[in-house]
């Protein structure tokens, strides 16, 4: 009995973290899909129902959040890994409770990727770190949280949080800051 090739559905908008992954996947003997927003990881889905997917949380014009209830609608035995350059305690919450299997920061390499699928059960020997995060990183995961709980719209999150729209607009922009 001849065993198939796994379907890997990426969904990011940055075309060459999508290059990477999908020619080092490809190697590997993945069949690779790529779909640079919503709409077109949706259509890839219908027709190819692939097992694994990749998803970027900051997409373009959307939120990966706001994608993955659909993407396993439509094809609910899908193991979803999210991942992203913004990482936050609020966001990585969200995901798993919405269905992903896992959540990596970038950058992440294919075979962290992969090895997210794998991973069945959390580790109790996960490294607690010594020290608290810096008072920036508090700052960076309440602004996503009040995001968050506003579903991404800037102008009520700036509203909920006293400042100028504009200003939490550059937060945004900015790479979350490091514990």
């Amino acid at each position: 009995m001849q065993e198939t090739t796994q379907r890997l559905l990426i969904i990011d908008d940055d075309e060459m973290f999508c290059h990477v992954l999908d020619r080092a996947l490809t190697r590997r003997g993945y069949e690779v899909l790529v779909a640079h927003d919503a709409e077109q990881a949706m259509v890839l889905a219908r027709r190819h129902s692939p097992q694994l997917a990749t998803l970027d949380l900051k997409l373009e014009h959307e939120s990966g959040l706001k994608l993955l209830p659909d993407l396993l609608e439509v094809v609910p035995e899908c193991r979803v890994v999210v991942l992203t350059g913004y990482s936050s305690i609020a966001t990585a919450v969200e995901a798993i409770k919405l269905g992903a299997v896992n959540y990596l920061c970038k950058p992440a390499d294919a075979d962290e990727v992969l090895a997210a699928f794998q991973k069945q059960e959390g580790d109790p020997d996960t490294e607690v770190a010594d020290n608290p995060p810096s008072i920036n990183r508090i700052t960076w995961e309440h602004i996503q949280k009040v995001l968050h709980e506003h579903d991404g719209n800037i102008s009520a999150t700036a509203r909920a949080l006293g400042m100028h729209r504009r200003t939490l607009q550059r937060k945004l922009q900015k790479r979350p800051v490091r514990r």
